[in-house]
């Protein structure tokens, strides 16, 4: 036998799988979104209880930089090494993202035309201004364009990431070619360099710029989870290590928000969590959890529109005369319907949708492939 084959083999690190800790956070930021957009309906807004409720912009920024990691994860080495079409790419991140979109918005616009066709007025009339309509709509608000305000205001988010999935190929082609670690430490210094711009040309940081400006606010923490990814399938890193430095930034996110928003800090406290979260092995993986993270996108659309519905009719109804008792339920009730509302639109739409728009090769999950990792370094 030659002494390269009596070599031990470098472990390499584990694929990421549906129903394990990355699902989990999927899902658990999800909810919390809920409770952010949920949180100033309630009978004492939820701020006032505490300002942690008021940094919803670092749940949004979550997603941000885990959809650049999860996405890199999957197509990263392909897209990297040309070996994946680029038009069949972008034609499978249009079509998740756009028929949901414009569904949500028909709802909405519905609910509210024939709200004003009935003499109804909505709470916050300024939340619907028609002409803000089209660009939102049309998911180019994120680009400078005029309009996109109200509505369902959070498709801003959508609108920021699909200039960043397209733009994914030749970030993975720029960034494969460097060492892993120097690839984290540029996307953490181009954060905190596009962090400083933000503050001193357009007055606000990075982490919470608005939704007009939503690409600039999105590509840099975009690559920061595409990094992240990088550094995740090339760098193995024991699965019981990667599991104690992920409960531990976890532990220090939430001792950061306990006392100040510390949100670049955050930022990276939350990248570690979600490289944590994929550089342990799924084991048992969990149909719940997976189904739950499947959910989180659709949460993430509807919940806005739920909000809008529910807490219009309880003020047509006077609400404000209730005890405080009675509006707490039916506070809950609303937060628990934003839950079931996305459940439906999920299993009721969007699913038999994307079952429709896609064939089969198409429909698999990438993460449930068996391809090998590229060698670890």
């Amino acid at each position: 036998m030659s002494r390269a084959n009596d070599e031990p083999k470098k472990p390499i690190p584990p694929r990421i799988a549906r129903g394990g800790w990355l699902d989990a956070l999927r899902f658990i930021v999800g909810a919390l979104i809920i409770l952010y957009h949920f949180r100033e309906a309630s009978p004492v807004p939820l701020p006032q209880l505490h300002p942690v409720f008021d940094r919803g912009y670092l749940l949004t920024d979550f997603f941000i930089i885990d959809s650049g990691y999860v996405l890199a994860r999957i197509y990263g080495d392909r897209l990297a090494a040309r070996q994946a079409p680029l038009v069949t790419y972008a034609r499978q991140r249009l079509l998740r993202v756009i028929p949901a979109h414009l569904a949500v918005s028909l709802i909405l616009v519905c609910i509210v035309g024939g709200a004003a066709l009935a003499g109804l007025t909505p709470s916050n009339p300024q939340w619907f201004d028609w002409p803000q309509l089209p660009a939102q709509v049309m998911l180019i608000q994120a680009y400078g364009v005029p309009g996109g305000q109200g509505w369902n205001a959070p498709s801003w988010t959508l609108s920021a990431l699909i200039g960043c999935y397209l733009l994914l190929p030749w970030i993975c082609r720029a960034l494969w070619r460097w060492n892993p670690v120097m690839v984290v430490v540029g996307a953490t210094l181009l954060v905190i360099a596009a962090d400083v711009a933000a503050s001193f040309w357009l007055g606000d940081p990075i982490y919470r710029l608005p939704l007009r400006y939503g690409i600039l606010r999105a590509l840099p923490l975009f690559v920061l989870g595409v990094a992240a990814a990088y550094y995740g399938s090339r760098v193995y890193v024991v699965p019981r290590l990667a599991g104690i430095v992920g409960m531990s930034a976890g532990l220090a996110l939430v001792l950061l928000q306990t006392f100040g928003d510390f949100s670049l800090l955050s930022l990276g406290l939350m990248t570690i969590i979600i490289w944590a979260a994929g550089a342990v092995p799924v084991l048992k993986p969990s149909r719940l959890i997976e189904h739950l993270a499947l959910m989180s996108f659709s949460m993430f659309l509807t919940n806005e529109v739920t909000r809008i519905v529910w807490f219009g009719l309880l003020d047509a109804l006077g609400q404000e005369t209730l005890v405080s008792g009675v509006r707490w339920v039916l506070w809950g009730v609303g937060f628990i319907g934003a839950f079931v509302v996305a459940a439906l639109f999920r299993y009721g739409f969007d699913r038999p949708v994307q079952v429709w728009l896609n064939p089969v090769s198409a429909r698999r999950d990438p993460a449930r492939r068996q391809a090998p990792l590229p060698k670890a370094a």
